[in-house]
């Protein structure tokens, strides 16, 4: 090999090995701008908690002060304004009454907001004190998840696999609505403990004396009693047949074991009891859910549970003026001072 290849070969290699140095060199730049970026950010966290920190200790002082005057605010508010009460009523609406349910309940709170104490003692009989004493009503579903399964069940045997497979339980779901819901729960709020059994008849006869479902709930519960009294008739029959059946079985065996001959419609026998249990057991399932209907469809809004007589005080931190104004106190307190740092920081800005 001449001296001229053995100088080219040596400075290629030097010059690959200057690239892969320049290469490390690079690739241990970027990592460690990479780690310096990241020590930043937790740098910047840690310097801003910090920041507020020493924000709230140079401030402590009127910070506490803004806490005791919003709790002090608070404490005489309280005092000044009287206790409220509530009572709850649990309802199980049907012949899709709850529409009619919810906008009454609607009325009702609108004509308290309107401070309408006449339209109230109208509406409930009540005294001008005890109307006025009314502030609010309302009305909400109980959700629970097996009301929706039970729908979406429902809805699978009433249409055909195409449906079905096109709108999913998910689709179902997000389709059902408050008013979908089996139970519902009234809620009312009153300055005076005393006034919630005075309530519930009125709210529920409001939707119980319409005409149409009152209509319906009676051709309902026709339906409901004639199918009882037929499916009872055929309870009978399977069991008179069954009666006939295994007195025949009986005389047949009789027979058999006063001769010699062989009995090959043992297992076509057996067949026809099976069937006859099959008839019982499902007449009894199709009767059982017919008593359970007639039990909740008896009445067209059934009541789970009426108002307490005497109504619960409402109270708690969540209702509790005195906590309520000294968190706003220290709120305004600390948004005074961050406008006045800022403004300060804006005032003392050069470019």
């Amino acid at each position: 090999m001449s001296t001229n290849q053995q100088k080219e070969n040596s400075r290629s290699n030097n010059e690959e090995e200057v690239d892969l140095g320049s290469l490390f060199t690079i690739i241990g730049k970027g990592f460690s701008k990479f780690f310096n970026f990241i020590g930043n950010i937790f740098k910047g966290i840690f310097h801003f908690f910090i920041s507020i920190l020493i924000f709230l200790k140079e401030n402590s002082f009127k910070i506490g002060i803004a806490a005791i005057i919003g709790f002090a605010v608070g404490i005489f508010l309280e005092i000044k304004s009287s206790d409220t009460y509530s009572s709850v009523m649990l309802v199980q609406p049907n012949f899709k009454s709850v529409s009619q349910l919810y906008n009454n309940i609607n009325y009702y709170n609108d004509l308290v907001e309107q401070k309408d104490t006449l339209g109230i003692q109208n509406t409930f009989n009540l005294d001008k004190e005890t109307a006025a004493s009314l502030k609010e009503f309302s009305i909400e579903p109980i959700a629970n998840e097996n009301d929706i399964i039970n729908a979406y069940n429902d809805f699978v045997l009433e249409v055909d696999t195409a449906t079905v497979s096109s709108y999913t339980f998910e689709d179902f779901k997000a389709s059902f609505k408050d008013l979908d819901y089996k139970t519902h729960e009234i809620n009312v709020i009153a300055e005076k403990n005393d006034v919630f059994n005075k309530l519930d008849e009125i709210i529920i006869s409001s939707v119980v004396k319409n005409k149409y479902f009152s209509r319906v709930k009676e051709l309902t519960n026709e339906n409901l009693n004639r199918t009882d009294s037929l499916l009872r008739q055929n309870l009978g029959q399977v069991d008179s047949l069954r009666k006939v059946y295994m007195q025949v079985m009986i005389e047949e065996a009789k027979k058999q074991s006063n001769g010699t001959s062989i009995d090959l419609g043992g297992e076509k026998r057996s067949t026809k009891e099976l069937e006859l249990f099959a008839t019982k057991r499902n007449l009894n399932s199709e009767l059982t859910d017919v008593v359970i209907d007639k039990s909740e469809k008896y009445e067209v809004v059934n009541v789970i549970s009426n108002f307490q007589p005497v109504g619960y005080k409402i109270g708690g931190v969540s209702e509790n003026k005195a906590v309520q104004f000294s968190i706003l106190g220290i709120l305004l307190m600390v948004l005074i001072l961050l406008f006045t740092k800022i403004n300060t920081y804006l005032g003392n800005y050069k470019k």
